[in-house]
């Protein structure tokens, strides 16, 4: 099969509105100059659109015109490199996904450990935070989760009440080894994340993997994070306030 055969043959499987790059296509690097010519050709026929360089996507067509792929597809080339992720979507839009926040995000945080990913291009805008791990598509869910747990005071348009129920709920969800693997990333958080993790596993009466946690934690630090004993009954425990 020639190479435009191919390319044109991968296209067709893609949704509309998904958004590729040349390497999703399986094409080398050896062969993208060439490729480069075929998908230039799939664009002015109006097959593929492009969003930004070495970018397409496959218009979904309406009766008022072609639609745009939604910001979440526009902003997915940004989060992986070669294939692999290496940023996730963390602050205001990461929590109103959560449900830990009516807030919408004008901008989004984009996490990354080695690489700042700042975003100006039509409506979508993003500025660039620092991971506290190598981000891969194996943990990046449990990173923006302990974000949340960082960022709990400042969490717009709630209360801790709403928040600390929802981020319990979410944690009794996670299976024992995901629970080893999130006590493991919340080590490289700060202090403050450990001890909220700790008190809603220990409430929980999963507290056979908590030593890591208190013995990271300075016992005469004291965490005011606007919690009370009646939302979490286990936070004087990890001198939590």
């Amino acid at each position: 099969m020639k190479l435009a055969e191919k390319i044109r043959t991968q296209i067709n499987k893609l949704p509309q509105g998904k958004t590729f790059g040349y390497a999703d296509l399986g094409i080398a690097k050896a062969d993208f100059q060439t490729a480069a010519k075929a998908v230039e050709r799939l664009q002015k026929k109006g097959i593929i659109k492009k969003t930004s360089k070495g970018v397409f996507y496959k218009p979904e067509q309406t009766k008022f015109g072609d639609l745009n792929p939604n910001e979440a597809e526009l902003l997915k080339p940004y989060l992986f490199y070669k294939g692999k992720r290496i940023a996730y979507i963390t602050g205001y839009a990461l929590y109103n996904e959560l449900g830990l926040t009516t807030q919408m995000a004008f901008t989004y945080n984009i996490a990354s450990r080695g690489k700042r990913i700042r975003i100006n291009k039509g409506s979508i805008k993003a500025k660039p935070v620092k991971s506290y791990a190598e981000v891969t598509d194996e943990n990046y869910e449990i990173l923006g989760f302990l974000d949340a747990m960082k960022d709990l005071k400042k969490i717009p348009d709630t209360d801790t009440k709403t928040c600390i129920a929802i981020l319990s709920g979410k944690i009794k969800k996670i299976k024992p080894k995901q629970i080893i693997e999130t006590i493991n990333y919340a080590l490289l958080y700060p202090p403050r994340v450990r001890a909220l993790l700790g008190a809603i596993l220990e409430q929980q009466d999963r507290t056979e993997n908590l030593k890591k946690l208190r013995e990271s934690i300075n016992p005469l630090s004291q965490f005011k994070l606007g919690v009370k004993e009646n939302i979490l009954s286990t936070a004087p425990n990890w001198n939590i306030k």
